[in-house]
């Protein structure tokens, strides 16, 4: 099963760091603070990230009180910006997919995901894996792109405007088809793999995880004043977070 490495395509790669430099993006303003939200207390945790990227996240963790920090990446790029600029004696990195964490023996109290699932073809694999290996009532807390987003594969217009150019509502095709989409981010040919919101609750369910919370952020209207580019997000949310229990 192919397993996507776009974050260590050059082009790629610059275009996303370049993206997370900016102060204003919606990772900082909804991705990040919602996924603090909903973090349990780490502390004496052992903490597993899926796609910890950079590792600003791992560096987080630790300084939240966790033990230690397993953090796995498929892209070398990403981990050679994490071990020269987010080093600690508590965290290792791993080059690894994240469909390949069956190949890890030890127990985790938190396994953390940001943003990355919607990239993983086997969501089932991977969510029974991470319950073999958490502790008996740790966290599975996860992001990924919202399914509306997901069914959305660039071969139709986004949305629907007024004769001002104002979004008025999003277009939606195709949600109950579940399949790999390809469009285009930075470059050609990213894909993500669709499934509907109800085959996300499903697998965790059927894995044997209770779900804990669910959260769809999306900005007020204070927000909404200070960057009114964001008002489109009242139509469709980016994210979908995910916490559920074992």
């Amino acid at each position: 099963m192919a397993k996507q490495n776009i974050y260590d395509n050059e082009t790629f790669f610059s275009g996303y760091m370049e993206l997370r430099k900016r102060e204003v993006n919606a990772n900082n303003l909804f991705e990040i603070p919602t996924l603090y939200k909903l973090l349990p207390d780490l502390t004496g945790k052992r903490v597993l990230d899926l796609g910890c990227g950079s590792g600003e996240r791992c560096v987080d963790y630790m300084k939240r009180g966790a033990l230690k920090v397993t953090g796995i990446d498929i892209s070398e790029k990403m981990l050679e910006v994490a071990r020269s600029e987010n080093a600690d004696p508590g965290i290792t990195y791993l080059n690894m997919p994240v469909e390949d964490i069956d190949s890890i023996d030890e127990e985790f109290d938190v396994v953390i995901s940001s943003l990355v699932l919607h990239y993983v073809e086997d969501f089932q694999g991977v969510v029974k894996n991470v319950y073999r290996l958490l502790s008996e009532g740790g966290i599975f807390l996860f992001s990924q792109e919202h399914p509306i987003n997901t069914c959305y594969s660039g071969n139709f217009d986004r949305w629907t405007r007024d004769e001002n150019g104002r979004k008025i509502y999003a277009n939606v095709a195709d949600y109950c088809i579940e399949q790999k989409n390809d469009h285009t981010w930075f470059v050609e040919g990213v894909s993500r793999y669709h499934r509907m919101f109800s085959t996300v609750i499903n697998t965790l369910t059927d894995a044997g995880f209770r779900i804990m919370r669910i959260e769809e952020p999306h900005p007020d209207e204070e927000l909404v004043k200070k960057y009114p580019d964001y008002d489109d997000l009242f139509h469709k949310p980016d994210f979908l977070f995910v916490k559920a229990g074992k």
